[in-house]
């Protein structure tokens, strides 16, 4: 590799990629700015394009080069919000939409060849998934991250958005996965079940009954409890971070794709570090990391944060 790991660099994303090396890291676990919604004042910064479209090609530009440095076994996980043409945020005035819509923005019809109208749903997670299927992708899953404690809002003709998306792709047909690692707790009332006899897929030789959930893994107390394979809906509460930007995510929604994608001593890759919640999540479970940021104050947050976390971390582990 030919740039230095357990660091984050200064550098966009697409540069900092072509200086790595091919198959060099286990894992990747980001979280790109969403398109329109923050200027972060940083010249190439993602997120500002004029059109979904633009934006869509940028990331995917970026993620060709993320499959180029993943090893053959390794997998994606992108954590992206969506939002609504011409909402009303960051300057666009919502109150006085129309009817003739296009009179009062005649420029909004040269931005897009999606044929948005004003509120539309854009569908940026979606249109991200398919534009990395087409390049070669495969798209394992939409994981729901459902904010329990999201914010109101103020709309009265639609449903309080309270969840984004985690896409989980994968380099390969093939990949590492450690769903052990990322069991979750199963009620279980104690009942048996015997595997059904027309399958010989799941057909029991001996005709023994077995426990409805086979895992076990350790609960509050240290006892053994049933488990389950994890599901698809993440219920995880934001935090928030004052010093960095109000997007960041909270460790424990990462720790799954981290602990489940990248074995230990491996290297996980966030080529949109932020204020390093990514790194300071892989040094907690003995994964090595490197990250991009263009924004050099964001490299100090999370600099800042990795270093506070170290002592605890090493405390722990002692």
């Amino acid at each position: 590799m030919a740039l230095e790991i357990n660091k984050i660099h200064c550098m966009d994303a697409l540069t900092g990629l072509r200086q790595m090396d091919d198959q060099s890291v286990n894992c990747i676990v980001t979280s790109p700015p969403y398109w329109n919604q923050r200027d972060y004042g940083v010249e190439g910064q993602i997120g500002m394009e004029k059109s979904p479209e633009e934006y869509i090609y940028h990331l995917t530009e970026i993620f060709h080069e993320c499959k180029r440095v993943l090893r053959d076994d390794g997998t994606l996980w992108c954590n992206i919000g969506d939002t609504y043409f011409w909402s009303g945020r960051g300057g666009n005035n919502a109150n006085i939409l129309t009817e003739n819509w296009q009179l009062v923005y005649p420029h909004i019809k040269t931005y897009s060849n999606l044929k948005l109208k004003p509120k539309d749903l854009i569908g940026i997670p979606w249109m991200l998934a398919f534009a990395l299927r087409d390049d070669g992708w495969y798209f394992r899953k939409d994981i729901v991250w459902y904010k329990d404690n999201v914010k109101p809002e103020s709309v009265k003709d639609r449903c309080t958005s309270s969840h984004e998306f985690i896409l989980f792709m994968s380099k390969s047909v093939n990949y590492y996965y450690d769903y052990e690692a990322i069991l979750e707790p199963a009620a279980y009332d104690g009942r048996k079940y015997t595997m059904n006899k027309g399958s010989q897929k799941y057909k029991d030789m001996d005709g023994a009954a077995h426990e409805r959930w086979p895992y076990k893994i350790s609960g509050p107390d240290g006892s053994d409890i049933p488990a389950r394979n994890k599901r698809d809906v993440w219920i995880v509460s934001t935090k928030p971070f004052k010093e960095a930007h109000y997007a960041c995510y909270p460790d424990t929604l990462i720790e799954p794709c981290i602990l489940a994608g990248c074995p230990k001593g491996g290297v996980v890759l966030d080529p949109f570090m932020g204020a390093g919640t990514t790194a300071i999540v892989a040094d907690r479970f003995n994964r090595s990391y490197i990250g991009f940021e263009i924004n050099p104050e964001y490299i100090k947050i999370a600099e800042n944060r990795i270093a506070k976390n170290q002592p605890i971390l090493k405390e722990k582990k002692s």
